[in-house]
C-alpha cells in the first residue's frame, strides 16, 4: 500500500512544474507605449505645372492657360491699368510698374509670351511681354500699362480696336530674377529669322505640297511639326528675312499673292 503523504507531495511537484510552464514567456514583448513603425508611403511629387499655367478662376468664370502661343493671333479690344495697380505682384511674380511699355497682361496666353500689339485705328505698333493676367471686363483681350497705352494711343480713350500677334514661343519657366536674366530687349525683336506662317495641316503631305509650290515661285520654305498633345500639326512657313518691317512687307506681298498668313518669330 502506498503512502498517501508521499502521494500527495509528488502531485503538488507535479502540479508546481506544470504552472511554471504555462507562465513561461513566448518571446520579448516590445515596450509599453513604443510605436509601431509606420509603413512606407509612396511621396506624392509636386506639380510639374508652373502655377502660371493652371486654371483659375475669376468672378466665377474659369480660364485655361493655353499650353503654347505658336501661331496665336486675336482680334479685340484693348485697354490699360495704371495707378491703383502699381508696385502689387504681377502673375509671375514680378512687380508690375506702369511706366514700362513693354509689359502686358492677357488672360490665357502663357506668361512671358511676346506679342505684336497694333492698333487698328492709327496703325501704330508696340511689342510686349505678357507677365500678368486680365483683363477681366467684356471683350477686352489684353490689358496694357500706363506707358504701353500712351505709346500705342489709346490712353487718351482708354480703349482700341487691336490685332495681338504671338512673336514666338513663351521663354522657360523658372525663378522671375531667373526669367529677367534671359529677356530679349525690345530691339532684339526688331531683328532676327522671320517667317511667314501661310498654312497648317494635319496631313504632312499637304503640307509638303505647299511648301513645294512656294520653292516653286522662288520662296525658301519650310515644314515645322507641332505637336499639341492631341493632334500634331504640320505647319508650313516661308522665309520673310531678317527684319521686322521686312517681314511684314513679306507678308502683305504673300497676301497680295493669294496666300494671306501670320509672321512669326524664331
Amino acid at each position: 500500500m502506498k503512502n498517501p503523504s508521499l502521494s500527495s507531495y509528488l502531485l503538488l511537484i507535479l502540479v508546481t512544474i506544470l504552472l511554471a510552464a504555462c507562465a513561461a514567456p513566448r518571446g520579448t514583448a516590445p515596450p509599453p507605449g513604443k510605436p509601431e513603425a509606420p509603413l512606407p508611403t509612396k511621396k506624392v511629387p509636386p506639380s510639374a505645372v508652373p502655377a502660371t499655367q493652371r486654371p483659375y478662376v475669376i468672378n466665377g468664370k474659369t480660364y485655361y492657360p493655353l499650353p503654347s502661343a505658336d501661331g496665336f493671333e486675336e482680334a479685340g479690344v484693348a485697354s490699360w491699368y495704371g495707378p491703383n495697380f502699381h508696385g502689387r505682384k504681377t502673375a509671375n511674380g514680378e512687380t508690375y510698374n506702369m511706366h514700362d511699355a513693354r509689359t502686358a497682361a492677357h488672360k490665357t496666353l502663357p506668361i512671358n509670351t511676346q506679342l505684336l500689339v497694333k492698333n487698328l485705328e492709327n496703325n501704330r505698333e508696340i511689342v510686349v511681354r505678357i507677365n500678368d493676367r486680365g483683363p477681366f471686363v467684356n471683350d477686352r483681350i489684353i490689358d496694357l500699362t500706363h506707358a504701353g497705352a500712351q505709346e500705342l494711343g489709346v490712353l487718351e480713350n482708354g480703349t482700341a480696336k487691336v490685332k495681338i500677334t504671338a512673336l514666338g514661343e513663351a521663354i522657360a519657366y523658372g525663378p522671375p530674377e531667373r526669367q529677367i536674366e534671359r529677356f530679349l530687349p525690345h530691339e532684339d525683336f526688331k531683328s532676327g529669322d522671320f517667317y511667314v506662317q501661310i498654312g497648317s495641316f494635319t496631313q504632312k503631305s499637304n503640307a509638303d505640297r505647299l511648301k513645294d509650290k512656294m520653292l516653286s515661285l522662288g520662296r525658301k520654305s519650310v515644314v515645322q511639326t507641332y505637336d499639341r498633345g492631341d493632334q500634331v500639326f504640320y505647319r508650313v512657313q516661308v522665309w520673310a528675312g531678317r527684319g521686322l518691317e521686312e517681314a511684314k512687307l513679306a507678308a502683305t506681298a504673300l497676301e497680295q499673292s493669294g496666300y494671306p498668313g501670320y509672321v512669326v518669330a524664331r
